[in-house]
């Protein structure tokens, strides 16, 4: 394990996310040290569910413009992932996956299990991204979803069977990193498959 001295912090934005330029000493395998920069982007941990329905053999995916993925080739922006948010300070990332689920997709779910927690982007980014799946039906549905007008947000909710969300993946057409792994964590474990409770 290499030994770190975090020598200078300095904020070069501090708007909706916090970055910073961090100088470091660390300690190299033949013994040197080495002083580096990095800059990094500051933000809270995130949940995020794969909701799905073992009877219909459908998921639960959710459709919005991602700005990131516009100037980086997305011709549309739009993008297809599951229901996903930042943790507030101290929250807990099951009440914030729940939280999410309703105020995304419209649908009251109260059972999750959390299966992964992964590093989004660790060469820049200190998110730790919980996942989590859970089991939803049509009654549990209490309103559109859409997301929060307030945050700017404008979310389509999608209905899509397990089996062309996988087929979509494989072609390309869903390139969301947390709704991958989700779509292959089902998939290696049968999570949709009948008989498997």
């Amino acid at each position: 394990m290499p030994k770190v001295h975090i020598k200078a912090n300095e904020i070069l934005s501090n708007g909706h996310f916090k970055l910073k330029k961090i100088s470091f000493d660390i300690g190299k395998k033949g013994g040197s040290i080495e002083t580096q920069h990095r800059e990094v982007l500051f933000r809270n941990d995130a949940a995020t569910a794969l909701l799905y329905n073992r009877k219909a053999q459908t998921i639960i995916l959710t459709e919005q413009f991602r700005i990131a993925t516009y100037v980086n080739g997305n011709a549309t922006g739009m993008l297809l992932e599951t229901p996903a948010g930042l943790l507030e300070d101290g929250e807990d990332p099951k009440d914030s996956i729940i939280r999410e689920i309703r105020e995304e997709t419209g649908y009251e779910v109260t059972e999750v299990r959390q299966v992964l927690s992964v590093y989004s982007s660790a060469g820049a980014l200190t998110e730790l991204i919980h996942l989590f799946v859970g089991k939803y039906n049509k009654e549990q549905q209490v309103s559109d979803g859409g997301g929060l007008e307030e945050e700017g947000e404008e979310i389509t909710v999608r209905e899509i069977p397990f089996a062309e969300a996988v087929s979509m993946m494989n072609r390309g057409e869903i390139r969301d990193a947390k709704t991958v792994l989700l779509l292959q964590y089902a998939q290696i474990n049968g999570l949709l498959e009948r008989g498997n409770e």
